[in-house]
């Protein structure tokens, strides 16, 4: 039995301790918007926050969260996560949509931990974060709005 606080709820699952966090999240929980993409950690699609920082759902394991909090792109929230879903739909990320879970946890990771990155670390950032499709520079644009977004709304004025 692991006891998990998943988007603020502890949840109690009744799963070996080599289960990954994904299939547990997916299978267990019917948290389907983490998406398995790889099963490797390369792609990006499984990325949800665990203690706020992006780790990669496939390759964690319920055995090594221990009392974490977990958040999936279903439970995420706040001026980051409210700004950043509104560059995404400005911006017009999403193409086929299925790495955009996994995008949008990473680019508000790195928002929460660095509130106006430059082109560098966007990249940087997001480097791990595969999208088939190929809509970087969306992406980018949008990471870019997000953080105008919230420099403007940490100065008390309209975005």
């Amino acid at each position: 039995m692991a006891r998990l606080t998943i988007n603020g709820t502890v949840q109690t699952l009744d799963v070996p301790p080599e289960t990954s966090l994904l299939n547990a999240l997916r299978d267990e929980l019917g948290l389907t918007g983490t998406k398995y993409g790889c099963g490797l950690s390369q792609c990006g699609a499984c990325t949800v926050h665990v203690n706020g920082d992006a780790v990669r759902a496939c390759q964690t394991y319920v055995r090594d969260l221990g009392d974490a909090r977990v958040t999936t792109i279903e439970g995420v929230s706040g001026p980051v996560a409210d700004a950043v879903r509104a560059a995404w739909l400005e911006h017009d990320v999403a193409q086929c949509g299925y790495c955009q879970p996994g995008q949008i946890m990473q680019a508000i990771a790195l928002l929460t931990r660095q509130p106006n990155p430059d082109d560098a670390a966007i990249t940087a950032a997001m480097n791990g974060n595969l999208c088939r499709c190929g809509t970087y520079g969306r992406i980018r644009a949008a990471i870019r709005s997000a953080a105008r977004m919230l420099s403007l709304a940490t100065e008390g004025a309209e975005p």
